[in-house]
């Protein structure tokens, strides 16, 4: 699914050029799930706006899907990411005021899906990810921080993407909410076949995927297979 070659990324000043991802490379097949882990200022975050279309390469080359990413227009990029990656974010980034329902929808409307197709599918998202049927015409701060994690995981998925990149999803949480959230995407992983990348800098987060990238100064360090996964729990 994702092939990175000799990828770099630098941001040039008036004064400065610094240069942030120095040569990766590695390839993820469908349906991993990949924990990408270092520590602040590693790069990975810079990687992860790569790897989501948010944010260009300076050299190398990124092919999703068979795509070269970095030869696709504005326009080209807007449908991968509506199209082929559902975004999980720390701060949740869901609309205070708008029920449960419409966040999740939000993504269908902007892909200009008719009314009548679009509750439909927001409902069975919200059901993959465990969410009580009581709480979906709540406003999403009415919510505790896990369920809110769990609406941003369902407008991730609402769109069907083949590649989920959640970016430290489990910060603002506490632990045993965190491995809640760590478990529903084993259980998209497992049974529903989802690509997974997460992006953390924690030891403990990285060990529920089946693999780990370590990047350490803007290049990968190890590559590991993780025979024993963390098993999270589920609702």
């Amino acid at each position: 699914m994702i092939e990175i070659l000799n990828l770099k990324k630098s941001y040039k000043t008036a004064i400065a050029e610094t240069e942030v991802l120095k040569g990766i490379s590695f390839r993820i097949e469908t349906g991993e799930f990949v924990a990408i882990m270092g520590p602040s200022g590693s790069g990975k975050s810079t990687l992860m706006h790569i790897l989501g279309a948010l944010d260009s390469l300076s050299s190398g080359s990124y092919l999703l899907d068979g795509q070269d990413v970095s030869k696709l227009s504005e326009d080209e990029l807007a449908n991968i990411r509506g199209q082929k990656i559902g975004f999980v974010f720390q701060a949740f980034n869901l609309l205070p005021r708008a029920t449960v329902l419409r966040n999740v929808s939000l993504p269908l409307v902007y892909a200009g899906m008719p009314a009548e197709k679009r509750l439909p599918k927001a409902e069975s998202s919200l059901r993959a990810v465990g969410l009580p049927e009581d709480r979906w015409g709540h406003l999403s701060n009415q919510l505790s921080g896990g369920q809110q994690q769990r609406v941003a995981i369902a407008r991730a998925l609402v769109n069907d993407p083949k590649l989920i990149l959640a970016d430290e999803p489990t910060g603002n949480l506490d632990t045993q909410t965190g491995e809640l959230v760590l478990g529903t995407f084993q259980a998209l992983n497992r049974e529903k076949g989802h690509t997974v990348i997460l992006i953390t800098h924690e030891h403990d987060v990285a060990q529920h995927a089946r693999r780990i990238i370590h990047i350490r100064d803007g290049l990968v360090v190890e590559d590991e297979v993780n025979p024993h996964p963390i098993l999270a729990k589920t609702l």
